[in-house]
């Protein structure tokens, strides 16, 4: 069966740092372009950061409101997906999960986040002194 699990949320201060792990099993996530979503209340799920297929040079994407801030990398050993946060702010406070298709590009994935074939359950982020 196919599974995405998210880990690594939690509490920081503004300025602080965290690191989102989205591990898979059932599948490769090597055939997959990825993506990091978050969805404040009341709010839709936005792409954050995606990264295309490792055969498509690992390509990158980011929303403005996170470009320099975070990064998303893909580890093919460990089946796993990483965000890294810095400089967090209290507008990033959200849940975020993570995704993966087989068929967009990273900037069309993080765009169009109906089209994710996957998803994991979702870790809580909060931002706050």
């Amino acid at each position: 069966q196919e599974r995405l699990v998210e880990s690594g949320g939690g509490l920081v201060q503004p300025g602080g740092s965290l690191r989102l792990s989205c591990a898979a099993s059932g599948f490769s996530l090597d055939d997959y372009a990825l993506g990091w979503f978050r969805q404040a209340p009341g709010k839709e799920r936005e792409g954050v950061s995606c990264i295309s297929l490792s055969s498509d040079d690992r390509r990158t994407y980011h929303d403005e409101s996170v470009e320099g801030r975070f990064t998303i990398a893909r580890d093919g050993a460990k089946n796993t997906v990483y965000l890294q946060m810095n400089r967090l702010e209290p507008e990033d406070t959200a849940v975020y999960y993570c995704g993966a298709d087989s068929g967009l590009t990273a900037e069309a994935l993080c765009r169009m986040p109906k089209f994710v074939d996957y998803w994991g359950q979702g870790t809580q982020v909060t931002v706050s002194s």
